[in-house]
């Protein structure tokens, strides 16, 4: 696994119960997953990443941001990538993704690739004076996404474009007038065999994934399985192979448009590890192994995680384990071995039950306690 953040640092255990040795290359010594680290360095280095790949059987991600040039050639070289590097891309450049997802007639924003403020501008004009601006490479959490009412409000990133040398453009879309924002997750082997979990809604603060409510709750049984087919639309039309989250919003007069794709294990799925017969990171050591994919079940009726943004004033999260172990005995609590700091995801918290706001309730309680 090239990235040693907290998706790698949650595909050990599955990992091992499977039989399956996990190597990471990590990009620092303290890492979420330094425990499987086996190599240090950089992933935007080919030697540093060829080296590594020389070690393992399947070479697959924590994260998106592996040059695709690097990829391409590990697979001339023979090494197995999943996803692979043809797929990859549309969940690294927004404006390749927004191209291909329009030819395959998947709903997704109005929008344009825009090379100055005059074009963004007349975006603007035509889309009610509102729109939302995207870096094409390399944003997720809400960074290198802007609400603009004014082209000027673009300007320093079209001047970084333009001293780059290489040209460019942003991702313009239309400002989506949506109720809710709902994920669909979807595992896909090589062979093509294909697994789906039920599709959640999640809820974000300042750009940032905070909560996970598994199932989505039903306020029109039509848009969440229009919601289940795109996902699996999108699994094949790109042809990935590994866990795919396709993010989307379900618009007030009941469409759903696709915003963002992850190739990877998605913060939407991390209720999985006790909410599903199968978590999504053992779905993904399956599926990139090319192995049988497991049942996707709930496990109970509701399941609810809940982020930990920021974490203790002082200390890790783990100084606070006593307190919360013993006031909430229900909540499952995952640390990711993070130093506290606002805003950042230290940690998650998760709340199986019977019914979905006392899992809430208690999923909320617990993550506030780290506060």
């Amino acid at each position: 696994m090239i990235g040693g953040g907290q998706l790698a640092r949650m595909m050990v255990p599955p990992a091992i119960h499977l039989g399956l040795r996990i190597s990471v290359l990590a990009e620092a010594e303290e890492s979420s997953a330094e425990r499987a680290a086996d190599a240090i360095g950089d992933y935007r280095d080919p030697e540093t990443v060829h080296a590594f790949a020389e070690t393992v059987d399947v070479v697959t991600f924590d994260h998106e941001h592996v040059p695709g040039e690097i990829l391409r050639e590990l697979e001339r070289r023979g090494v197995a990538v999943h996803p692979r590097p043809e797929a990859l891309q549309y969940a690294q450049d927004k404006i390749l993704m927004r191209e291909k997802l329009s030819g395959l007639g998947i709903p997704v924003p109005a929008w344009a690739a825009v090379a100055d403020e005059g074009a963004l501008q007349a975006f603007i004009d035509e889309h009610g004076g509102r729109a939302v601006v995207k870096t094409a490479r390399g944003g997720y959490d809400g960074k290198g996404v802007r609400v603009v009412a004014d082209a000027g409000e673009a300007r320093d990133w079209f001047t970084a474009l333009a001293e780059d040398g290489r040209g460019g453009h942003l991702l313009v879309e239309e400002l989506v007038d949506f109720t809710r924002e709902l994920s669909q997750l979807v595992a896909r082997r090589p062979s093509g065999e294909t697994r789906t979990w039920p599709v959640v809604e999640t809820i974000q603060r300042d750009g940032v994934c905070a909560e996970v409510l598994a199932p989505a709750p039903v306020q029109n049984p039509a848009t969440l399985d229009e919601a289940a087919r795109i996902g699996a639309r999108v699994a094949e039309g790109l042809d990935v192979t590994g866990v795919l989250a396709v993010e989307m919003f379900e618009t007030r007069d009941g469409r759903v448009l696709v915003n963002e794709l992850a190739m990877r294990p998605h913060n939407s799925g991390h209720f999985s590890i006790e909410g599903s017969v199968t978590s999504q990171f053992e779905q993904h050591l399956r599926a990139v192994a090319d192995l049988p994919l497991g049942d996707t079940s709930m496990t109970a009726p509701a399941a609810v995680m809940v982020n930990v943004l920021g974490g203790p004033a002082e200390g890790p999260m783990p100084v606070r384990y006593a307190r919360v172990l013993a006031e909430h005995p229900r909540a499952k609590v995952h640390s990711y071995g993070k130093q506290p700091r606002p805003g950042r995801k230290v940690g998650h918290v998760t709340v199986t039950g019977d019914e979905l706001d006392a899992a809430l309730a208690e999923a909320r309680a617990a993550a506030a306690a780290f506060a």
